[in-house]
């Protein structure tokens, strides 16, 4: 970072020598360009470091996972042991997991004056998901940015909404995670004693004053992240996009139609849990697990693409992986399902994306009638 500073320094210097006797109005304009050119040089760095640092830990997890694996039986796995009609009755439920979320967009957005199509916002969910294939977390801007370029919509708007659905679902999230914690605990306390720790143990071993301890350095650490943004010149940006975005964050407690939206979330996590569910059926290995073992490793699953990698590659493997053992499944079957499911679901991504950015080059685009929302 002292790099780009001392780099536009050195410029800055540069430049003035031979106008120093040009108006001051003149230096600052050049300086001022200079300097946004670092900035600008920065932030690219900085995005190229962050898509490569993700790259690299979900290759590094799949090659760890897949170091030894024989690829040759896999082949074998789809032509001849797997039950491509439950694969294929799994596809529709992926589909609308995607179309729930668009109409849920739309349904949104109406309540801050802004109105697009319900095929561009369906179309731009399927194009969010597959642009974050490339570019992990960048679909949630990219769909914003497609209702702002074919319908108008205000930019800030838009990520307010798209903020304000994931904090319901997250929420929702939340207590799918603690009723399945409640009515699997056995699994999970199974799974902690394997790889050597108690959940027991570690309560037991904290006294009154280790508990006091631990508060009082969570409440230090927080008042010291606070004071160290209030110091940085981006806690200033943040909290003026705040503002921009909390008209967005409101539009949920005016929709018109409270308990379609509320169906529509529901409708989207039960789609995505029957997209992974019927897959469970298309293996030998794993057609006897019932629902309980389901909804855990797809709970699972769910907090591991947290990860920053495309579609959680890597992370996600590994915890299904991992939670399919412990119910009883073989390695190398447990090994064979994660691969393959997640292959061929992320392919239906792909061809959503694609389907919906062929849909949207043959929509036409809004003509403005009154103001430019920006």
């Amino acid at each position: 970072m002292k790099t780009f500073g001392f780099l536009s320094n050195c410029t800055i210097f540069a430049v003035y020598r031979p106008l120093s006797g040009a108006p001051p109005r003149v230096f600052r304009a050049i300086a001022s360009a200079v300097f946004v050119k670092s900035m600008e040089t920065k932030k690219s760095f900085n995005n190229i470091f962050n898509i490569a640092l993700s790259l690299c830990l979900g290759s590094a997890i799949l090659y760890w996972m897949y170091r030894d694996f024989d690829f040759k039986r896999v082949e074998q796995v789809m032509l001849n042991e797997m039950n491509w009609w439950w694969m294929l009755l799994s596809f529709p439920f992926g589909i609308l997991a995607q179309a729930f979320r668009g109409w849920r967009w739309k349904q949104a957005l109406e309540p801050v004056g802004e109105h697009p199509r319900t095929s561009v916002a369906v179309n731009s969910v399927f194009l969010s998901y597959a642009a974050s294939l490339l570019i992990p977390r960048v679909g949630e801007f990219a769909r914003c940015g497609v209702l702002r370029r074919w319908d108008n919509v205000a930019f800030p708007k838009a990520l307010g909404t798209v903020v304000t659905e994931r904090a319901i679902d997250s929420l929702l999230v939340l207590t799918i995670i603690a009723l399945t914690l409640l009515s699997q605990f056995a699994v999970f306390d199974k799974f902690f004693q394997k790889t050597g720790t108690r959940l027991d143990q570690i309560f037991v071993n904290f006294s009154s004053t280790g508990w006091l301890v631990t508060a009082a350095c969570a409440i230090a650490v927080l008042i010291l992240c606070y004071f160290l943004l209030r110091r940085l010149s981006i806690y200033n940006k943040v909290k003026s996009m705040v503002h921009s975005l909390f008209e967005g964050v409101l539009s949920v407690r005016h929709v018109s139609n409270p308990p379609l939206f509320a169906f529509y979330t529901l409708a989207i996590w039960a789609s995505y849990f029957l997209h992974y569910y019927l897959t469970f059926f298309c293996f030998e290995a794993t057609s006897h697990l019932g629902f309980d073992s389901a909804i855990v490793t797809f709970i699972v699953g769910s907090i591991a693409v947290i990860v920053p990698t495309p579609n959680g590659a890597g992370p996600w493997h590994f915890a299904v992986k991992t939670m399919l053992i412990l119910y009883g499944v073989a390695s190398n079957d447990a090994l064979y399902f994660v691969l393959i499911v997640h292959s061929i679901q992320t392919l239906l991504v792909v061809l959503l994306g694609i389907y919906g950015w062929i849909a949207l080059y043959f929509t036409g685009k809004r003509i403005q009638q009154t103001s430019f929302n920006y």
